[in-house]
């Protein structure tokens, strides 16, 4: 399983990248294989103000359906629209184009009350 060092997680299996007063946000790499081949993604909306926790979207897989959380509150100020006709890039490269949104954080440091790698390794080896 891939879990770059340089990400922040949630417990609910979204990844961080910080860029300055923004983050981009994906799904891990134990999130998609957990999930399958991806077929549908439901973007949040750019523009919305989302609650860290609350939910921001959802993947529809060849298993199941699974919601995504924003992993700190702020606003929505970009969205991969690439996703809409190529989903199965939450697959094949879920830490780099299978990115879903970028976040303008409300508080610069919630980003630090995410896990990091290690923590995250810890979270999904149990």
């Amino acid at each position: 399983m891939n879990v770059p060092d340089e990400l922040r997680y949630s417990t609910d299996h979204e990844w961080a990248r910080a860029n300055g007063d923004r983050i981009t946000v994906g799904i891990t790499d134990y999130a998609q294989d957990a999930l399958g081949d991806v077929v549908f993604v439901d973007l949040p909306t750019q523009g919305t103000t989302v609650e860290a926790g609350g939910m921001i979207g959802e993947v529809e897989s060849t298993k199941s359906v699974s919601e995504i959380y924003a992993p700190v509150a702020g606003e929505v100020v970009a969205v991969n629209a690439a996703l809409a006709d190529a989903p199965e890039k939450l697959n094949v490269d879920p830490y780099g184009e299978g990115w879903i949104c970028e976040i303008a954080l409300s508080d610069p440091s919630a980003l630090s009350a995410l896990l990091d790698s290690g923590a995250y390794r810890q979270l999904t080896d149990g």
